[in-house]
């Protein structure tokens, strides 16, 4: 993995950014590229290429994180009516940054953004061996 990305810049205070909050474990900072305006991004600071390689415990603090930032976009000037948490896992599910980082997306009335998804529905025996499936590899 290489460990220097921009967030890891960022952490470091050798690039610009927009700090929203900070402590041992985490930081997080206005996206450059906003899907809405207020969109948060938290980042550990210890560089995790993906989930797998992310300590547990530091994944549960980028959410709780990610909760309070939630909060305080409802209560502050963005005024967020919802929010979406969006965490991209490789290059299939959109990753950009091989750093992990969770995306807190405030929602507002006519904001133009949406999910694009064609759900199936699936035969019930279907769902129960894939759900085999992923608990047989829960126990490796």
């Amino acid at each position: 993995m290489n460990p220097y990305t921009i967030f890891t810049e960022i952490i470091n205070g050798q690039a610009p950014s927009s700090k929203v909050y900070e402590d041992d474990d985490v930081c997080a900072f206005m996206d450059i590229r906003p899907v809405t305006p207020g969109h948060v991004l938290v980042v550990p600071k210890i560089p995790a290429e993906s989930l797998a390689d992310l300590d547990p415990a530091l994944g549960g603090k980028l959410f709780q994180v990610g909760q309070r930032i939630a909060a305080a976009l409802r209560a502050s000037e963005v005024a967020a009516h919802g929010v979406n948490f969006f965490l991209a896992d490789g290059v299939m599910a959109g990753q950009e940054v091989f750093h992990v980082h969770l995306h807190v997306i405030p929602r507002t009335p006519g904001d133009g953004f949406g999910l694009r998804a064609r759900p199936t529905s699936p035969k019930r025996a279907d769902l129960d061996y894939l759900a085999g499936s992923i608990r047989g590899a829960l126990d490796r």
